[in-house]
């Protein structure tokens, strides 16, 4: 009897030793449980309002939630310390603007690109200029010629030094259009410095205004970029009412991207770039890039050396137009873009 019971217990204890093992293989190890999302700007910008909707198909795919927490502050540098600063387990990431490709050239902070692990570069959302719906401007050609005669008498908000706004100032500004600029923490902040008439104008990402210019408190008047959208043919570009602009409007403005820190472990990442290649098939994704005409960064970047690559000439590009000394590998022929002086 005792022999019986004996086999019985070594019996069940294999068992329980087998089906251990067994769950441990068929259950993944990562992710176990939410995954918090930083994003560097506060709501209503376009990180924020493309980090969102990135995030939801995201979710769907790694089945765990992930939420998005703002950590603005510093032109970006706050939100990817605080990435940097967190546990290395792939349960913080980041979705980062441009600023990343900025924030050394600029001086505010030593981190960049490098630090980090790219997961996905994922769109780029086109540049507008827009004035409040009662503006006295009418139209582009007309703000323009306030800058020139009146030199720092035109006011615009932008997202602080380094940012896709700040880059446009400084080109502006080589083309002899002079004007005072005020930061604000959040593209959704530089709308309502618009709207509330503390500022002419704002060169907002087309994504974070659709709902202002259906109810007429915003109007678009220009376009940042060398081609008209598709949903606005009557709108002309800086290019087209001023050519000298065309050398700088051949570069993402605003390049949106997933990234985690250079610690995370590969098999982490393999699984975070997986679920992104998924999620970015989502037909909530999809509709939503196609209604802000949204550049899908994944299709022309789609492997990490070409993310790399992509992040290294962005810097050195907005090294150049900032003029530290450091942009030696910079080719101005093959970007076709001449130095601010």
């Amino acid at each position: 009897m005792k022999k019986i019971l004996l086999i019985g217990l070594v019996l069940s204890v294999m068992f329980s030793i087998w089906a251990t093992g067994q769950g441990e293989g068929d259950a993944p190890s990562y992710p176990k449980g939410a995954i918090t999302m930083i994003v560097p700007y506060g709501a209503g910008g376009t990180t924020d309002v493309t980090g969102r909707k990135f995030a939801v198909a995201l979710q769907k795919q790694l089945k765990v939630p992930v939420t998005v927490v703002n950590q603005s502050g510093a032109s970006g540098s706050v939100g990817a310390k605080a990435v940097l600063d967190a546990k290395a387990d792939g349960y913080t990431i980041f979705y980062t603007a441009d600023s990343l490709g900025t924030q050394r050239v600029m001086g505010i902070s030593d981190m960049s690109y490098n630090d980090f692990t790219p997961i996905m570069a994922v769109v780029d959302d086109p540049k507008v200029i827009v004035v409040k719906g009662d503006s006295k401007y009418e139209d582009l050609e007309d703000l323009l010629n306030e800058m020139k005669n009146n030199p720092g008498k035109v006011k615009m908000s932008y997202t602080g030094p380094g940012g896709s706004g700040h880059v446009q100032g400084l080109i502006f500004e080589e083309q002899g259009y002079e004007m005072s600029m005020t930061a604000y923490s959040s593209g959704g902040d530089c709308i309502i410095a618009v709207l509330g008439d503390q500022v002419d104008f704002t060169n907002s990402n087309f994504s974070t205004i659709g709902k202002y210019l259906a109810s007429g408190d915003l109007r678009l008047i220009g376009i940042s970029a060398l081609n008209r959208l598709p949903g606005y043919p009557d709108v002309p570009t800086l290019a087209e009412v001023d050519p000298a602009f065309t050398d700088f409007l051949s570069i993402p403005f605003t390049p949106l991207s997933l990234v985690v820190s250079k610690s995370i472990d590969p098999s982490v990442v393999k699984v975070l770039r997986e679920a992104s290649l998924k999620a970015v098939e989502d037909p909530d994704w999809i509709k939503f890039v196609n209604e802000n005409n949204l550049t899908e960064l994944y299709k022309k970047y789609p492997t990490t050396e070409k993310i790399l690559s992509f992040y290294d000439n962005w810097e050195s590009i907005v090294t150049y137009l900032l003029h530290d000394a450091g942009a030696t590998k910079y080719d101005p022929a093959k970007f076709g873009i001449k130095r601010i002086k």
